[in-house]
């Protein structure tokens, strides 16, 4: 007799299952070894890969808390399907009606651009700011040079922009909102933001009004992220996050050239492109860290990917060549894939 207490499938209760070895075998097993030892060969410090909701494979210490980096945006952009579930006018707010203006003044024409814009990374506003890149640097055009949604540029002026957005909307700190509406729905193991510990802060800069907004995270606390988007939005027996949002989250809006293209602060696959040397499935889509983390979900093969690295070491990193490289080893084992 089944107890109504029994846990569901897929999911973790409260901690992360391995996949029964019946089903693992299924997987070569030569072929996770290749793709593990590769692992040890560059700055790997912790992975996951997950079939169904339950672990095929695991590296490192999967509780470590690590700096995301620019997974920071895939977090605001989840945060921001609560707001426009609230409001859907939101998308269409212009920085002129919110209000938004930066140190060096905006001009009329950049405080046009919406919400929505800035979620597609095509506000058209190259003011200089924080926490950027060398390579954000380079690729960012002239100020005053486009119109807002006229072109795709991956500019940390849009995304600490729409952080401030987010807290005037919500009246909330983004930390603390991601805390109470999807670490603790999620049952994340490690992430804290309370009296005892916050694991993100806001990072102020002196070209910009607008703070970057860093979070630290366990593999396994980004593992959650990613099931609850490969679900669409579902925990469990919740609709948590707006199904809507997930699915508009993740709508090709711009052509990201050799990086795939890209959605409201997510990447996603076009036409198999996504990583150097491999080929992934349709709808393939990640959440993407400076120096090698990764939170990637292959929906056409129940698969979530997370791979971190510990980048507040010196020169410590994984490069997308690498990380396509351990991808395609990985791929290569699946199952369906040989």
């Amino acid at each position: 007799m089944s107890s109504d207490l029994s846990p569901p499938q897929g999911w973790p209760h409260p901690e992360w299952e391995a996949l029964q070895d019946s089903e693992v075998a299924r997987w070569s097993r030569s072929g996770l070894k290749a793709a593990l030892d590769y692992a040890d060969t560059i700055a790997t410090d912790a992975m996951m890969v997950i079939q169904s909701g339950q672990v095929v494979a695991s590296y490192g210490d999967l509780g470590r808390r690590f700096m995301c980096h620019s997974i920071r945006k895939s977090f605001l952009s989840a945060l921001f399907g609560f707001e426009v579930e609230r409001e859907p006018r939101i998308l269409a707010y212009t920085l002129a009606e919110l209000g938004i203006d930066d140190t060096q003044a905006l001009s009329d024409i950049e405080k046009q651009a919406t919400v929505f814009d800035l979620l597609t990374a095509r506000s058209g506003i190259y003011h200089p700011a924080g926490y950027e890149t060398a390579w954000m640097r380079s690729i960012k055009p002239p100020r005053h040079s486009q119109a807002p949604d006229t072109r795709w540029c991956y500019s940390n002026w849009d995304f600490n922009a729409l952080g401030t957005i987010y807290t005037q909307l919500s009246g909330r700190g983004i930390h603390a909102a991601f805390e109470s509406l999807l670490a603790r729905p999620l049952g994340m193991e490690d992430f804290r933001f309370d009296d005892k510990r916050q694991d993100g802060h806001l990072e102020p800069n002196d070209c910009s009004q607008h703070p970057a907004y860093p979070f630290r995270m366990s593999t396994r606390d980004l593992a959650r992220f990613g099931l609850l988007f490969i679900n669409g939005g579902r925990w469990q027996s919740r609709q948590l996050l707006p199904a809507h949002w997930v699915t508009t989250s993740l709508l090709p809006y711009s052509h990201a050239g050799s990086r795939g293209s890209y959605g409201y602060m997510w990447w996603l696959a076009r036409d198999g492109v996504a990583f150097p040397g491999v080929s992934v499935p349709p709808a393939t889509f990640s959440a993407q860290g400076a120096g090698g983390h990764y939170c990637l979900v292959l929906p056409a093969l129940d698969l979530i990917v997370v791979h971190r690295v510990d980048t507040e070491q010196p020169n410590r990193q994984v490069d997308r060549f690498q990380f396509g490289h351990l991808l395609r080893l990985l791929l290569a084992a699946y199952p369906t894939r040989r």
